[in-house]
């Protein structure tokens, strides 16, 4: 039997004989709101179709390990038990407007990228997740946040990279989107990948139509970005900005383009001068331009060869670029101390296994 909460209204009509379309947004209501369905038949659904529905369909949940506050800034880190026992790690990142977060959500039990600068890579590929497991970090972040606030937006930036699990992501974000379901407006849903290019162009053509793209850069020279992100030789950068082109054609939603500076290995003036170029090329392939995203670096630990690049030489690379007319921000990437930040997710599950 299939989750329900992976489960769109229509889906479940065709699914359960009888079971009228109102009927099926109501009962996903339901589930999304609570993470269950009551014994006793609710209000606006017929007694015979919601219990062939109940012998259809089940009602899993995440167990919530534990919830780390942090204490420099309102971001908080959560870990969850899935049914067999593998942790997944997730973040509620606050906005600058009060009362309204972002759900940082996990795709994957650890990531095969390999990527030189991410805690996640230390704890290697372990499993998928379940669309259902995804969509119940945020309704569990949800359920958890203080009176009056809301989730206004999903993130697929925790671990693992949701392209390699391209299925249960695009279910996922079609189920946070969904007005029945968790109700996020699309365009404040992201996807962040490093790049894999068949899966790229299925995303790009499958995804809902406001819903972003996030691309890590890494480096915008070639064999530099290969030694922090691998699957650049197989997936090289020029080529994936081609299909962002593309889509940003297509939908004119622009994509995020982040860079983790690493102090000495990526911000130096050759970086500089080829992500200008960089940009300059998708601009003129595109019709638009990119937002940029610089990042400050968290450290992994006592062995990290990589520190932050300084803030003066982020703020100089903020300026060289955003004198030509791209949109670039320097992302805050709070709940250090608690493992939180960038790159940091299941930094503690890899020192612990």
């Amino acid at each position: 039997m299939q989750a329900l909460a992976a489960l769109l209204p229509d889906e479940l009509v065709a699914r359960v004989p009888g079971l009228a379309l109102g009927e099926a947004r109501r009962v996903v209501s339901l589930v999304h709101r609570h993470g269950a369905l009551p014994e006793v038949t609710p209000s606006g659904v017929r007694r015979a179709p919601y219990q062939a529905l109940r012998s259809r369909v089940t009602t899993p949940a995440l167990t919530l390990l534990e919830e780390r506050p942090s204490a420099l800034d309102p971001f908080v880190k959560y870990a969850f038990a899935a049914p067999d026992g593998a942790v997944i790690e997730a973040v509620r990142i606050p906005l600058e407007r009060p009362g309204r977060f972002v759900a940082c959500v996990s795709s994957q039990v650890g990531c095969g990228m390999g990527c030189a600068f991410c805690g996640t890579a230390r704890l290697g590929y372990r499993r998928q997740l379940a669309a259902w497991e995804i969509v119940d970090q945020v309704r569990q972040l949800r359920d958890r946040l203080p009176p009056g606030a809301r989730i206004h937006g999903v993130v697929f930036q925790g671990m693992g990279e949701p392209l390699a699990n391209l299925e249960a992501v695009l279910r996922s974000v079609r189920i946070c989107c969904e007005p029945s379901a968790l109700a996020i407006d699309a365009c404040a849903v992201t996807v962040s990948t490093v790049g894999l290019l068949p899966r790229l162009c299925e995303l790009t053509a499958a995804l809902p139509r406001r819903v972003r793209v996030a691309l890590s850069i890494g480096s915008a020279l070639p064999e530099r970005r290969a030694t922090l992100i691998p699957s650049e030789r197989a997936h090289p950068l020029a080529a994936l900005l081609e299909v962002l082109a593309a889509h940003a054609r297509r939908t004119r939603v622009a994509p995020l383009l982040t860079v983790t500076l690493l102090g000495g290995v990526n911000d130096g003036d050759d970086d500089v001068a080829a992500l200008a170029a960089l940009v300059e090329r998708f601009v003129a392939a595109a019709g638009l331009q990119p937002r940029l995203s610089l990042v400050t670096y968290n450290r992994l630990g006592d062995d990290d060869p990589f520190v932050p690049s300084p803030p003066e030489r982020l703020e100089a690379i903020r300026e060289v670029i955003g004198r030509r007319g791209t949109p670039v921000v320097r992302r805050y990437s709070g709940g250090g101390d608690v493992g939180a930040a960038c790159g940091q997710l299941g930094l503690a599950l890899a020192a612990g296994s």
